[in-house]
C-alpha cells in the first residue's frame, strides 16, 4: 500500500498520505520510536520516515501488507530470536498490518540502536 505520493518533506506529511487505519499504525511506530530515542531527530531518508542520531538510527514504512522497519543489521542480528516470528532480511523486518505492532519490541530494538550510535559516536 505504498502512498502515491513522494518528495516527502515530513514524517507528517509521509502518515498523512495514507488511509486512516494506516496513519494509526505508522503514529503508534513513531511514537515508540520517539519515546525510545526522544535525543533523535526525525527527517525523510529514502522518502522513509527516519530518526536520526549521530547518523541514521531507524527507518520505517508502510507496504500493503506491512509495516517496514529498518534498524540497520546491527538491530536485526542483536535481536534474530524476538524477529525470528517476522519476515526479515539483513536489516529489514516486517510487521504484518494485520496484527498488533509488536510495539515493545521496537521500542527494545531503538534503545539498542540508541546505545549503539552513543557509543559509536564517543569512539570518534
Amino acid at each position: 500500500m505504498k502512498s502515491q505520493k513522494s518528495n516527502f518533506k515530513t514524517i507528517d506529511d509521509y502518515i498523512k498520505s495514507f488511509p486512516k487505519d494506516i496513519q494509526k499504525i505508522l503514529g503508534m511506530v513513531r511514537q515508540t520510536i520517539k519515546k525510545a530515542a526522544p535525543e533523535a531527530e526525525e527527517a525523510i531518508s529514502y522518502q522513509m520516515p527516519t530518526f536520526k542520531l549521530n547518523g541514521n538510527l531507524v527507518h520505517f514504512a508502510a507496504f500493503k501488507n506491512h509495516v517496514g522497519f529498518y534498524p540497520t543489521p546491527s538491530g536485526t542480528k542483536e535481536f534474530k530470536k524476538e524477529i525470528s516470528v517476522f519476515r526479515s532480511g539483513k536489516g529489514s523486518i516486517q510487521f504484518p498490518i494485520d496484527k498488533p505492532m509488536p510495539l515493545s519490541l521496537i521500542k527494545k530494538i531503538v534503545k539498542y540502536r540508541v546505545k549503539e550510535s552513543v557509543t559509536a559516536a564517543k569512539k570518534k
